[in-house]
């Protein structure tokens, strides 16, 4: 997929994902796990990716915990993992940091222990005040237990001039109990109080992506995620093949209003669509087919009629949604073919 593609509806492979890229690129939050318990289907369907050759890697916006830590509850779960298939913000943060202030700097760290490790694996020297004289504030995913005072060590900072990084912007993290405010509630709060911006290094920018490259060599990736705004818009912006699972915080109703930069190659209700072949979306007099569905946009609303797997009528609802949209977010009611659906 080339970021400059106007895509229009969801793509379809006749070989298994699996086999046909050679490196998957996975989220982790809403993907593999939530809240740290192993999403149906997932440890299945990535051992089989695994046996068949598809080389695994961990790509995940969440810079709380250390690679080595992240291996280990994968290794846990099911799914076996060494700290060099983890790919976290965290690391594409220090990277970002490290490139643009001098060896052995001291960086006021705020968030979790995989911030201050891939800080110092970098060369750069974490500390914890404002008065401690860092050359850049560091901000990640710090736990529903970051005290409120290393906010206001961040923002005392950045009020000083200091340069703010933040190792990801997502507003929300899954968790067994529903959602959660993620890093980019905390980062909101230092904006708020200091009128600055951050420069972000996580998915969808381009810091993570690279960093990802760098780390696994993959040649023909294919990221897999659960998040429009991140997972996907990463794939675009890197100019490389998504898998959308609906597994996590994308609800069907996103995903058919998606604009062009957050519609994903594939889409799949889980893992499982990893080991599959894809089918096709084919034109159909005014509308789109998939399977057994045929899909199609009218004046105000988007209609969607027959039977068969309801992830085949979401891919052809995609197909005239996207396409009455364009290069635009589709704003056509999409509720009632989506309860036909039962999505």
């Amino acid at each position: 997929m080339n970021r400059q593609t106007l895509r229009t509806r969801p793509d379809g492979s006749e070989r298994p994902l699996h086999t046909a890229y050679d490196t998957a690129l996975l989220d982790l939050d809403g993907v593999v796990y939530a809240g740290g318990i192993a999403i149906a289907y997932a440890v299945e369907s990535l051992g089989t990716a695994r046996a068949a050759g598809m080389h695994l890697a961990y790509v995940t916006n969440n810079a709380l915990r250390t690679p080595d830590a992240v291996a280990e509850h994968l290794t846990e779960l099911g799914v076996p993992a060494q700290p060099q298939d983890v790919i976290t913000s965290a690391q594409a943060v220090a990277r970002l940091i490290a490139d643009e202030v001098p060896s052995g700097s001291k960086v006021l760290a705020i968030g979790g222990e995989g911030l201050r490790v891939a800080l110092r694996e970098r060369g750069l020297v974490p500390v914890d005040a404002a008065d401690d004289g860092p050359a850049a504030v560091a901000q990640g995913y710090g736990g529903l237990d970051l005290p409120w005072g290393r906010l206001g060590e961040a923002a005392l900072a950045v009020a000083r001039g200091v340069p703010w990084y933040a190792s990801n912007t997502d507003l929300t993290i899954p968790s067994p109990r529903g959602i959660l405010p993620g890093n980019g509630a905390a980062v909101a709060v230092v904006r708020i109080a200091t009128g600055g911006e951050p420069k972000v290094a996580g998915k969808p920018q381009p810091p993570m992506h690279r960093e990802t490259i760098l780390r696994t060599g993959a040649r023909r990736p294919l990221v897999v995620g659960d998040r429009l705004d991140t997972d996907i818009e990463g794939a675009y912006v890197g100019g490389v093949d998504s898998l959308l699972v609906l597994t996590g915080v994308t609800a069907p109703a996103q995903l058919v209003a998606a604009e062009p930069r957050h519609r994903p190659t594939y889409l799949a209700a889980d893992l499982r669509g990893l080991l599959a072949p894809q089918p096709e979306v084919e034109p159909d007099g005014n509308g789109f087919r998939c399977g057994g569905w045929t899909a199609s946009a009218h004046s105000d609303r988007l209609c969607v009629e027959g039977a068969g797997d309801p992830y085949d009528g979401l891919r052809a609802l995609c197909a005239a949604a996207w396409t009455a949209a364009g290069d635009s977010a589709c704003e056509l009611d999409a509720d009632k073919a989506l309860g036909q659906l039962e999505l």
